[in-house]
C-alpha cells in the first residue's frame, strides 16, 4: 500500500473538509477568533435577510447552521462563507410573492422547494464540469446586478424604519407609499431606527471590526425587555422556536413548478457567478489553488441541507467572506465555529430574540442595502470603460424598474452581448514596412500596398458566424477601390485564434470572388493558432482555391512577389 506523503492526507484523497485541511497550529487560535467574528456579525446579518427573503426570523440563523458545515465538509475554498445573502434572498421575494403571501407556510414551503431546486441545478452543473458558466457573467453586469438589489433592498425597508406597513410593488412605488404616508410615522419606531443606524455607522467608524450590529441588536433586545417596547406600540418579532431546525423533505407544489424553476434558475447563475468570482479572489490572494467544480458540489450540498432544514437558499457571501478575512481566518475552522456558535444561540438564547423590535432588522437590512449600492465600482466603470458603464447602468434600471430575476437574466444577456459586440466589431490593418524594415499598421484604406501588387491585410479578432460577412465585403471592398488592382492579399491570421464553420465558408467564397477578379488570396497562420483549420477548410474548396499558408508575411511576400494568382494556384499539393 502506498505511503501518504505529507500534502497527500486522506482528506484530500477522497474529496472531503478540503478547505480545513492541513491545520495549522499556528493559525487555529486565529481561525477560532475569525469564526467568532463571523457569528457575531453574522447573526444580526442572516436575521435582517429574512426580511428581505420574507421568511421568520429563525430561518435565518438555519442558514449559518448545517449549510456552513455541509460547505466546510464537501467544498474545497478554504475561504467562501456560504450562508443567506441578499442577492438571492431578493430574488425569492420578488418571483415567489406572485404565486404565496410572504412569510405564509406555503410561501417559506416555496423557498425550501427552490433551494432543493438549486441544489439539483448545481449537482447537473458539476456533472457537466459548467464551472465555467461563472465567466459569463462580467464583473460589470454584476456591479449593476447587486447595485440594483441594494437600491431595491434599501426602499424596501424604508417603511420599516418608520413603523408603517410595507406597501406597493417596487422601489418606486414603495417610495412614493412612505411618502404619502409619512404622517402616520411612528415616532418611536424612527427614533429607535436613527439610534440603531448612529450605533452601526459609529462603531464602523470606530472600527471596521466592531460588531456594530450586535451590539445594536443587544442593545434593543434588552431595552425592549426591560420597557416592554412590544406593549408600547414597537413592533417585535416574537417567539422564536428554539432547537434544532427539523429535517424534512421541502413540500413540491407542481401548480408553481413554472415559478420554482424560474426562480432557482435566477439564484443559480447568481450563486455561480458569485461564488466563483469570491472563491477565486480570496484563493489568489493567498496563492491557493481554485477548483469552482468541487466548490460547486459544496454550495449543492449546502443548498441541499438548507433545503432539509426547511430553509431558503444559501450562496457564496463575499460580505461575509470578506468579514473572516479581514478577522484573520484562513481556512473553513472560522466557519465550523460559527455553526457551533449558532447550535449555542438555537438551544439556548432564542427567548430573548422574542424581543427584539423589527424596526432594528430594518435597520441593519437597511444599511445592507446601502453597502450593497457599488457606487465606487459605477465610477470606474464610468471613467475607464464606458461601454460596460451602460450594461451595469441598464442592470441597475431592470432590477429597480422591473424586478430583481429580469435584472438577472438582463446581466448574463448583456454580459454576452457586449462580449459578442466587442469580437463582432472589426479590428483590421493594413500593413507596410519602414525604411528599417519594419511592419508599421495602417487604418485600412485602398492604395496602401506591402509590395508591388501585394495589399497585406490583418484581422486581430477571431473569425465566427457574425463578423465573417464584414470580413469579405472589407476585403473586396479594397480590391474594387485600390488602384492598380492588387494581384495578391495576403490575410495576417496571426492574431486569429479561432475560425467558425460559417467563416471558413465564408474564406472559401471569398477566394471564389477574388478569383474572379484575377487576384489571389494567401494566409499567414501557426499550427498552433488557425493553420491546421485553415488547412481542413481549404481541402473543402476546389484545386484553384487551394492557396499557400505561410508562416510569416515576410514568407508570404517574398513567395507572392513575382508571382501572378494564376502561375500560383498549384503552389499546395494535395498532400
Amino acid at each position: 500500500m502506498k505511503t501518504l506523503t505529507p500534502t497527500e492526507s486522506p482528506a484530500h484523497r477522497i474529496h472531503l473538509l478540503q478547505g480545513v485541511f492541513p491545520v495549522s497550529r499556528a493559525q487555529l487560535p486565529h481561525d477560532i477568533v475569525a469564526g467568532i467574528t463571523l457569528a457575531a456579525l453574522g447573526i444580526p446579518e442572516v436575521m435582517g435577510y429574512t426580511k428581505i427573503a420574507g421568511t421568520p426570523a429563525v430561518t435565518g440563523l438555519y442558514t449559518i447552521l448545517l449549510p456552513l458545515v455541509a460547505f466546510a465538509l464537501f467544498g474545497a475554498s478554504r475561504h467562501l462563507v456560504a450562508a443567506a445573502d441578499s442577492a438571492t434572498a431578493a430574488i425569492l421575494a420578488s418571483t415567489l410573492v406572485t404565486v404565496a403571501a410572504l412569510g405564509s407556510k406555503e410561501y417559506v414551503g416555496l423557498t425550501s422547494t427552490v433551494a432543493l431546486t438549486v441544489a439539483v441545478m448545481l449537482v447537473a452543473a458539476r456533472f457537466f464540469r459548467l464551472g465555467f458558466l461563472a465567466d459569463f457573467l462580467s464583473r460589470s453586469a454584476l456591479i449593476g446586478f447587486l447595485s440594483g438589489v441594494g437600491i431595491q433592498v434599501a426602499c424596501g425597508e424604508l417603511a420599516g424604519l418608520i413603523g408603517l406597513a410595507k406597501e406597493g410593488h417596487g422601489p418606486i412605488l414603495q417610495v412614493v407609499s412612505v411618502l404619502e404616508r409619512i404622517g402616520s410615522a411612528n415616532y418611536a419606531t424612527a427614533g429607535l431606527s436613527v439610534a440603531v443606524l448612529v450605533v452601526i455607522v459609529g462603531c464602523k467608524r470606530v472600527s471596521p471590526r466592531a460588531p456594530g450590529a450586535l451590539i445594536a441588536v443587544v442593545g434593543a433586545i434588552a431595552a425592549s425587555s426591560l420597557f416592554s417596547f412590544g406593549e408600547r406600540g414597537l413592533s417585535v418579532i416574537g417567539e422564536v422556536p428554539s432547537g434544532l431546525p427539523s429535517l424534512s423533505f421541502p413540500p413540491v407544489h407542481w401548480a408553481e413548478i413554472n415559478q420554482v424553476l424560474a426562480t432557482a434558475a435566477s439564484c443559480f447563475i447568481v450563486i455561480i457567478a458569485q461564488s466563483a468570482a469570491t472563491a477565486r479572489a480570496y484563493a489568489n490572494r493567498y496563492n491557493e489553488h481554485s477548483d469552482d467544480n468541487r466548490d460547486i458540489v459544496g454550495l449543492a450540498v449546502a443548498n441541499a441541507a438548507a433545503a432539509f432544514t426547511g430553509t431558503f437558499v444559501v450562496n457564496g457571501s463575499p460580505t461575509k467572506t470578506e468579514m473572516v478575512d479581514d478577522a484573520g481566518g484562513r481556512t473553513q475552522v472560522a466557519h465550523l465555529t460559527t455553526a457551533l456558535i449558532v447550535l449555542f444561540v438555537l438551544l439556548f438564547l432564542t427567548k430573548p430574540l422574542a424581543y427584539l423590535p423589527t424596526a432594528v432588522l430594518s435597520a441593519i437590512v437597511f444599511m445592507i442595502g446601502l453597502k450593497l449600492i457599488d457606487v465606487k465600482g459605477m465610477g470606474e466603470l464610468f471613467w475607464v470603460q464606458r461601454d460596460e458603464f451602460v450594461v451595469a447602468l441598464i442592470t441597475v434600471c431592470i432590477v429597480v424598474f422591473v424586478d430583481v430575476m429580469h435584472g438577472i437574466i438582463a446581466a448574463v444577456l448583456l454580459s454576452v452581448i457586449d462580449n459578442v459586440r466587442h469580437s463582432y466589431r472589426l479590428r483590421t490593418r493594413v500593413l507596410t514596412r519602414d525604411e528599417a524594415g519594419h511592419w508599421i499598421a495602417h487604418a485600412v484604406a485602398p492604395n496602401i500596398f506591402a509590395a508591388p501588387g501585394i495589399i497585406v491585410y490583418r484581422f486581430e479578432a477571431d473569425l465566427f458566424y457574425a463578423n465573417a460577412g464584414r470580413f469579405m465585403d472589407e476585403i473586396l471592398k479594397l480590391a474594387e477601390d485600390s488602384r492598380p488592382a492588387p494581384r495578391w492579399f495576403v490575410v495576417d491570421a496571426s492574431q486569429i485564434s479561432n475560425v467558425d464553420y460559417t467563416s471558413g465558408k465564408t474564406l472559401l467564397q471569398l477566394t471564389d470572388e477574388l478569383a474572379r477578379r484575377g487576384i489571389g488570396i494567401a494566409s499567414v497562420a501557426v499550427p498552433e493558432g488557425v493553420g491546421n483549420e485553415l488547412e481542413r477548410y481549404r481541402a473543402l474548396g476546389n484545386e484553384h482555391e487551394r492557396r499557400p499558408i505561410y508562416p510569416t508575411v515576410e514568407a508570404a511576400i517574398e513567395a507572392l512577389r513575382d508571382a501572378s494568382a494564376d502561375a500560383a494556384a498549384p503552389a499546395v499539393s494535395n498532400d
